[in-house]
């Protein structure tokens, strides 16, 4: 049989449970080092496209993104995730999964490639027929990657993983700039992901070296489906809501106020994915390993939620404060009208990251349905909120958007605990120290940046930094906070102990 072919340990998760911590908390510092040079490479990509190339040419691609990108979790159809999270799989249910995804991909490829006449007529752009053809193509590679993708992951392969992602940002970002560079235009915001995704489907299968059988009837991968299918369900809500925004204003203003608005979102949630991937690639096998021991899980979730708010609460916090000065200095002076976007978006930033740990926490306990029951009261919510906010600029949904969901995260929080050891005031004691620091520089940075207005980007960018270091360190003094930054400090090797035994000992 084929099953006999196929290596056990790519299946089989028994060998993580000796050092299951430490490997968790490894793996996150190693993926944590690979996002941060994908960071710099998306960062590359990120300013020197928007120097060759237009606001309009971002808004022309972020039309049709913003419609196909909805689709992105019906690709997947959440079988990744039911290979993850499920404690025991094997090479027949894979490979069933494997060709349900191959199957769904070709679908959506079609169906994307039947839209490009709609799409042009719905937003009076005849460019976007060819531009959604070749975006179609990112389907059929989409499906022949899910499942090899989620068997590393369920693994913990943490630096296969890393230098996959790494290897094909250096291949897709000088593609893309060169295209820019010889006067491609939008074409080259089109092929950095196809180049992307490309790359990194040839790297995960020569990684994995899986070989697929042919799909079985009686592979029992009924539960898998129905599981995923609620899964994919609730990312497509999700993708309903953050595409909403982008398909209102590009109706209702055009190219070029989506193209400000698509780059404001882009800039600021780079420190998102480059903090939430690793985090989510950690989290959802852990989570999954420990979904019978609630009161371990739920200390994870805070650990790992502390840690997140730490690294990513004073980065979103300074851009607040250094909103418009870091968008002339990153994208160039003619992307100025972002400035109070991004500001504004700076705070939604953190609350979305948050959120995301929810749907982890829910996917690892086998709560789909609780997660789709989630999802579809958010989602109408937060699209009404962008509507409100439409008819007054793309600074007036950024607003009413956040205000929003502001407002309701307090019950997304404890409908998402309901059932578990965590509580809003066991989550606040572990966000409330990061978040005051954060605080501490927002309030001393605003003010300077006040003063600082005739200066050159640079100038107010270094002024405000410094201001913002001296408002956090004030908050450093109190010693509660000084004792539970040293908590973290202790994940950082030392001669008296390794890296590995202070990982392992950090959720003890």
């Amino acid at each position: 049989m084929a099953t006999q072919h196929q290596p056990l340990d790519v299946f089989s998760t028994s060998h993580l449970q000796k050092d299951l911590k430490g490997r968790s908390l490894r793996g996150g510092l190693v993926t944590l080092s690979s996002q941060g040079i994908q960071f710099a490479l998306q960062s590359v990509s990120t300013i020197v496209l928007a120097h060759l190339l237009l606001p309009a040419d971002f808004g022309l691609v972020a039309m049709v993104t913003a419609i196909t990108g909805l689709a992105w979790a019906l690709a997947d159809l959440g079988l990744s995730e039911a290979t993850i999270q499920h404690p025991e799989i094997n090479h027949d249910q894979v490979s069933t999964l494997f060709w349900i995804n191959v199957g769904i991909g070709l679908l959506l490829a079609g169906v994307t490639a039947s839209l490009a006449p709609v799409l042009a007529a719905f937003y009076h752009e005849p460019r976007l027929k060819a531009i959604t053809l070749v975006v179609s193509l990112t389907w059929v590679i989409s499906g022949l990657r899910v499942q090899h993708s989620a068997l590393l992951q369920r693994n913990m392969r943490y630096v296969a993983m890393a230098v996959r992602d790494v290897s094909s940002y250096v291949v897709a970002v000088p593609v893309a700039i060169i295209l820019a560079l010889r006067g491609a235009g939008y074409w080259a915001i089109v092929a950095l992901p196809l180049m992307l995704n490309g790359t990194g489907l040839i790297l995960t299968w020569a990684m994995v070296r899986w070989i697929p059988g042919l799909p079985r009837r009686h592979a029992q991968v009924r539960s898998l489906i129905s599981f995923g299918g609620n899964v994919a369900v609730s990312y497509l809500a999700i993708n309903i809501t953050r595409s909403a925004d982008n398909v209102l204003i590009g109706w209702y203003w055009g190219a070029s106020p989506l193209g400000l608005y698509s780059r404001a979102i882009n800039l600021l949630f780079l420190p998102v994915r480059q903090v939430g991937a690793p985090a989510r690639s950690v989290a959802v096998p852990t989570f999954s390993r420990l979904q019978h021991d609630p009161e371990q899980m739920g200390r994870f979730y805070l650990r790992l939620v502390n840690i997140i708010v730490w690294i990513t609460a004073p980065i979103f916090s300074f851009l607040f404060v250094a909103a418009t000065p870091v968008i002339i200095l990153t994208l160039g002076s003619r992307w100025r009208a972002a400035g109070p976007v991004f500001q504004i978006l700076a705070i939604f930033a953190l609350g979305q990251l948050l959120y995301e740990t929810l749907t982890w926490f829910l996917i690892s306990r086998g709560q789909s349905r609780r997660l789709l029951k989630l999802v579809m009261i958010i989602c109408p919510i937060a699209i009404g909120s962008y509507a409100i906010g439409l008819p007054f600029g793309i600074r007036g949904v950024a607003l009413s958007g956040t205000l929003v969901m502001l407002a309701i995260f307090p019950w997304i929080l404890k409908f998402s605990f309901h059932g578990t050891t965590l509580t809003l005031r066991r989550l606040g004691s572990r966000i409330m120290y990061p978040t005051a620091v954060s605080l501490g520089g927002v309030v001393s940075g605003e003010l300077v940046s006040r003063v600082t207005g005739n200066l050159s980007p640079i100038e107010q960018i270094l002024l405000i930094g410094v201001a913002y270091v001296a408002g956090s360190a004030v908050l450093l003094l109190v010693k509660p906070i000084r004792d539970e930054l040293r908590e973290l400090l202790k994940l950082l090797p030392s001669s008296r102990m390794s890296l590995s035994e202070r990982l392992a000992g950090e959720l003890d």
